[in-house]
């Protein structure tokens, strides 16, 4: 219950939950005191179906019962663990504490595991098929979610099997975006540009950098807007890993290709987050699973995901 913003909301999931428990008791106890005229053979009056008749028959004791201990069972649940809006409960139990608790476990079985792997250098972890097993596991309970099972990526999602990288593809440079994330940012840069036109004239100047089909006189008055653009992309395009500015000399788009795609893109900008996995994965873990990452697009083993 900590997403609660105000105390209000605290205290009336709080009443509400006790009002409810103390109705059931309520109407428990109005049911036990009712009385049914009986007739002379016992029954209620009430017929179904021609002869299908209710006895006027107490409810049985064995019920009763267990509705009061079902009742008590809710209070006594109450109070050792959280329910009562805020309230944490006697025990102060919680998921978040279950799984963190759940994980240091596993983690602590899995050290001896990982030992091996942890002494050995990224690009000789990338080469070891026991390593890359695991690694494989770690990538699609973690990675593959953006970059697909096949580490191919698509539209927003870097393919980590070519080498094509934003950030370098260095062992240091790949455990670092695993460790700590990545936040790239493009801003808009039409106001830079210019009209209108002249965004579209800078699109089909973008387009000629790697040989796509572009108009090539809107792309000669386009290249001198790209200066606005080479302070990250750099003279010619050809990016920078120290910004994480793509490259536009190759045919590799990571946000859609086309002249359309370009223009949204010095129109709107772009946010894209790669989260850190720090606090998530052990360092030992994140070690197998650099290996693993960089053997994607390096090393020719089995296992190893070579493109």
């Amino acid at each position: 219950m900590s997403d609660f913003i105000h105390d209000f909301w605290s205290h009336y999931v709080a009443i509400a939950t006790l009002a409810s428990i103390l109705a059931c008791l309520l109407l428990l106890w109005i049911t036990a005191r009712a009385k049914t005229p009986a007739s002379e053979d016992n029954t209620t009056g009430h017929v179904w179906d021609e002869d299908l008749r209710e006895m006027n028959n107490p409810m049985p004791r064995w019920w009763m019962g267990l509705f009061v201990l079902t009742i008590v069972f809710g209070l006594g649940y109450l109070f050792v663990f959280p329910g009562l809006g805020s309230y944490k409960g006697r025990l102060e139990w919680s998921t978040d504490g279950e799984y963190t608790k759940d994980l240091a476990k596993a983690n602590r079985e899995l050290e001896p595991v990982y030992a091996a792997y942890t002494a050995l250098p990224v690009e000789k972890v990338a080469t070891d098929p026991g390593a890359m097993a695991i690694g494989e596991r770690l990538f699609l309970n973690n990675c593959a979610q953006c970059h697909g099972s096949d580490a191919r990526g698509g539209k927003g999602f870097p393919n980590l099997t070519d080498n094509d990288w934003l950030h370098g593809g260095s062992p240091e440079k790949i455990k670092e975006s695993i460790t700590r994330g990545r936040i790239g940012v493009m801003p808009p840069m039409a106001e830079a540009v210019g009209t209108p036109e002249d965004v579209k004239n800078l699109a089909n100047y973008v387009l000629s950098l790697s040989g796509s089909p572009h108009d090539s006189v809107r792309a000669g008055l386009g290249k001198s807007k790209f200066t606005v653009c080479a302070s990250c992309h750099g003279i010619g395009g050809v990016g920078n890993t120290a910004v994480g500015a793509p490259n536009l000399s190759d045919r590799i788009w990571l946000h859609g290709y086309g002249l359309d795609a370009i223009i949204q893109m010095i129109n709107t900008g772009k946010t894209n987050q790669m989260p850190a996995q720090q606090g998530r994965l052990t360092e030992a873990q994140i070690h197998v699973l650099t290996g693993y990452v960089w053997g994607l697009s390096n090393a020719k083993t089995p296992g190893a995901g070579a493109p």
